[in-house]
């Protein structure tokens, strides 16, 4: 596999936020950045121009988010494997319960134009003494449906996070950190998950792909773990990179014509570092391609 960069494009984005803790899970929705801030504990969305509303405040960790088709939005809470949906009157109420297959903290969500929810989790405590060293335990990604009821979709990755999904909505691209890979499925109209592939193999990469989105042109933007958000094609391929100025953990592609590569950086994603004060960023940079599908 040939992991050199074809083209020359290189960009550095620009400081569009400050003075969040960690941000993660960020989404283009109803024209605004929505994205979850760990330490924060809210979810928040922010208009183009930079007018910030909090949306939801969590007394956990906050994570993954996504909608439901009448529009109710859906919120990860990390440390007790729930995820919960916020109502149009605005309570909220525990939607699913994800633990039965969810190993540490759960993490990431894709939901689709179904209602299907698609939860990942660590799969193992990276934070423990040694334990990016140690090596990682497969977990299963989770998959919830319209009602609630909750299934296990696939077993046997590793650190199962970030995801998109394509816009005919038959395929689901998963970003396993620990593997480091991205693995593909297809997608049945009930949810179920089968055909499983390496997407791309990022083995000898420096890349931990974290969270991630698809472009018009079937390329994925990943987010390194680094200071960058790197473009590779299916095969591994590395096409394009946005260079950040802090290390990067999720990206997603926004504003009405959805060709601004939005960024989540933050300096050390370790609590005790990353709770101490906000110094997570949004950023961004513009680029050629538009993004498709979800998120």
């Amino acid at each position: 596999m040939d992991q050199s960069v074809e083209e020359t494009t290189s960009v550095s984005a620009d400081v569009a936020m400050r003075d969040i803790y960690f941000g993660e899970a960020p989404r283009w929705h109803d024209g605004r950045l929505w994205f979850s801030d760990f330490y924060g504990h809210c979810v928040h969305a922010v208009t183009p121009d930079g007018r910030d509303e909090v949306i939801l405040r969590v007394d956990g960790l906050p994570s993954g988010l996504g909608w439901l088709p009448d529009g109710r939005l859906l919120v990860v809470s990390m440390l007790d494997h729930q995820v919960l949906r916020l109502e149009h009157d605005g309570t909220v109420i525990v939607h699913a319960n994800v633990s039965a297959f969810a190993r540490h903290m759960s993490n990431d969500m894709l939901v689709d134009g179904m209602g299907h929810a698609y939860v990942g989790n660590f799969g193992y405590d990276i934070g423990a003494p040694l334990g990016l060293l140690r090596p990682p335990i497969p977990t299963s990604l989770t998959r919830v449906d319209p009602d609630g009821s909750v299934a296990e979709a696939a077993s046997g990755l590793l650190f199962p996070n970030g995801m998109t999904l394509t816009p005919d909505g038959r395929t689901l691209i998963v970003a396993e950190s620990a593997g480091p890979r991205l693995t593909a499925f297809d997608v049945g109209r009930d949810g179920t998950l089968s055909g499983r592939r390496v997407w791309a193999d990022l083995h000898g990469t420096s890349i931990f792909p974290d969270g991630i989105c698809l472009d018009a042109d079937g390329a994925v933007w990943v987010a390194t773990g680094g200071t960058s958000c790197v473009r590779i094609r299916e095969g591994g391929d590395i096409v394009a990179e946005a260079r950040t100025s802090q290390n990067c953990y999720a990206c997603v592609l926004g504003d009405p014509d959805r060709r601004t590569l939005y960024a989540m950086t933050a300096p050390n994603p370790a609590p005790m570092y990353a709770t101490a004060e906000p110094r997570g960023r949004v950023e961004k940079a513009r680029v050629s391609v538009p993004g498709v599908g979800l998120p």
